[in-house]
């Protein structure tokens, strides 16, 4: 059983905070998954302020919330976990070079529409969506939703790939885009193990 600990111990290598939401459920790159660090409403509570979805402030606001209606917290848990299968559904078709699904899609566009329906347009050198004063317990949701519409939008669609060595997607922001591996001290460090143990073993038989 995770908790809410080991949800600040996962590494954010997507680039994009709904590239990072996918990532909350591990395994290899093909075949069942392993892990999933949310099991509950607190937990995606603590993804969202890991991540920078959340202020702490608007994470204890939620955490209180979610006691005093614990079936609507219940009902947010499990909308964010539709969400999270139909970000998969668009974002890992692309990372594989083929067309996300469009039930996908249309869920994304209608839950767009009901985030910016709970925004404000905030000033800066530019203006930006913000949900400060959004306090219901979809609010976690609002950030990822809009990220995923802006990569789609405003990316570069070749830029997002799959780690050779595990489930996560990733926006490759390397001048090359020469990016193989969700991170060098994970899946990196390990092909480098990989291949290491299998040159010793080659040389070991001559």
């Amino acid at each position: 059983m995770e908790t809410v600990e080991d949800v600040t111990r996962m590494h954010l290598v997507g680039g994009n905070l709904a590239l990072d939401f996918i990532n909350t459920r591990t395994g290899p790159p093909s075949g069942p998954l392993d892990d999933d660090v949310l099991t509950g409403y607190p937990e995606l509570v603590a993804w969202g302020a890991y991540a920078g979805a959340l202020t702490e402030t608007e994470a204890t606001a939620l955490r209180r919330l979610s006691r005093n209606d614990p079936d609507g917290a219940r009902a947010a848990f499990s909308r964010a976990l539709g969400t999270r299968d139909y970000l998969d559904e668009v974002f890992r078709p692309l990372a594989a070079g083929g067309t996300p699904s469009t039930p996908a899609l249309a869920r994304l566009r209608d839950d767009e529409a009901d985030a910016l329906g709970h925004a404000q347009l905030e000033g800066g050198s530019t203006f930006t969506w913000v949900w400060r004063d959004d306090r219901t317990l979809a609010r976690p949701l609002r950030p990822v939703v809009h990220a995923a519409v802006q990569l789609l939008t405003t990316g570069a669609l070749d830029r997002i790939k799959g780690c050779g060595g595990c489930r996560f997607i990733f926006s490759d922001e390397s001048k090359n885009r020469s990016r193989r591996w969700c991170s060098m001290d994970d899946c990196g460090t390990n092909e480098k193990i990989r291949r290491y143990v299998a040159a010793r073993r080659t040389r070991a038989t001559r």
